[in-house]
């Protein structure tokens, strides 16, 4: 059977992997994996919102209000924008989606880092677009503002922070940067892990309101992912001038959230507090894990998100530090697929933690003997 041509050039997103996987394949029990692949809040989920989904648990067999006026409301109210100038997603990546449906057509470009969000390669491919990466693996503004001129772009990616490195740009150089992008060029701020990085460096910190408000043609993505530790409920937004939000609508689906998604985020905006103590315990933890790297000799990228990036160089094989891990039911994220040799980890709480150096020193003495390094 016949299916479209563009999707031949497309990639398979590479989740990370479950922990059902690991017991399955390794026979790891369940209560000894740890999981620090896919960047989720190792504190769980705010007790509040756990309360609330329990109380609206009955509601399931509802569709949610489609307006989704509430959550709009309260995100319009925290950043300083419209109502209008929202809209909600199924993840901040299904905005990604509708910005390149919307924009993008055979032959479009897109401009981005070399190695960034993968999924922006993979929606711009599905609408025939062509992927444009500068060299360097994290981002280079230079490299940016060079491409640009030289090849054009119908959208730009700004992943801030980057995923999967950690590197964050200051606000001022961002904005230096779209003053010279043509207005007809989509610039879209992909801001999924802004609040750790806000909390670290205030000149990171990118507000929705005055990016939008001085450069028309950018939009602001967020999510409930991260630091608000929803994953699992999939609640993103997008941020930007009315019309493109409108233009938006007419590509997104109705009830693209669920009643209890929905519910979620509405309730975790209530909880700042309990984000702030996430946020401040995962940067505690990361220090430890600077140390680590450093007292073994492996560079790592200063982050400013709630994961870290260690390199290998030629000391080893970062495939198998990660599947050896694996194997003894630590889960994290081998870089290998974006041509590093390197491990992306997420920060974990104290006592995961702990357990992680103490494998990834068994792992890596065994690596030596075996491999002779």
């Amino acid at each position: 059977m016949k299916f479209k041509e563009l999707l031949d050039e497309c990639k398979i997103y590479e989740a990370g992997k479950p922990i059902e996987l690991v017991v399955r394949e390794y026979g790891v029990n369940e209560k000894d994996i740890i999981k620090l692949a896919s960047n989720e809040n190792p504190y769980g989920t705010s007790p509040k919102v756990v309360k609330k989904i329990q109380e609206l648990s009955k509601n399931m067999f509802m569709y949610p209000d489609d307006s989704m006026y509430e959550l709009k409301d309260s995100l319009s109210k925290k950043y300083g924008v419209l109502s209008d100038n929202v809209i909600i997603g199924a993840g901040s990546d299904q905005i990604i989606e509708f910005l390149i449906k919307a924009k993008c057509h055979v032959g479009s470009k897109i401009l981005m880092a070399k190695t960034t969000f993968a999924m922006y390669e993979i929606y711009g491919k599905q609408e025939g677009a062509t992927i444009l990466r500068t060299p360097s693996n994290e981002h280079n503004l230079a490299e940016f503002e060079a491409m640009y001129k030289e090849h054009g772009a119908d959208i730009i990616f700004l992943c801030l922070p980057n995923n999967p490195l950690g590197e964050c740009l200051d606000k001022e150089d961002v904005y230096n940067f779209l003053a010279k992008v043509n207005k007809e060029t989509l610039v879209i701020v992909d801001c999924a892990y802004m609040e750790y990085a806000a909390y670290k460096d205030s000149k990171k910190a990118i507000n929705p309101s005055d990016l939008i408000e001085r450069f028309p043609n950018a939009v602001y993505l967020g999510t409930f992912s991260k630091a608000y530790a929803l994953g699992g409920m999939r609640v993103g937004y997008g941020i930007g001038q009315v019309g493109i939000i409108k233009t938006l609508y007419k590509v997104r689906p109705p009830f693209n959230i669920t009643t209890l998604s929905l519910a979620a985020a509405i309730e975790a905006l209530k909880d700042e507090e309990f984000v702030k103590k996430c946020i401040e315990l995962n940067f505690v933890e990361m220090k430890r894990y600077e140390e680590y790297a450093k007292s073994r000799g492996f560079e790592y990228i200063e982050s400013f998100t709630n994961f870290i990036t260690m390199k290998f160089d030629n000391k080893f094989i970062s495939s198998h530090v990660a599947q050896n891990l694996l194997e003894r039911g630590v889960i994290i994220r081998d870089l290998t697929s974006y041509g590093l040799n390197a491990i992306r980890i997420t920060i974990g709480r104290e006592d995961q933690n702990t357990k992680v150096f103490k494998v990834l020193d068994e792992v890596l003495e065994q690596l030596k003997k075996e491999e002779n390094l």
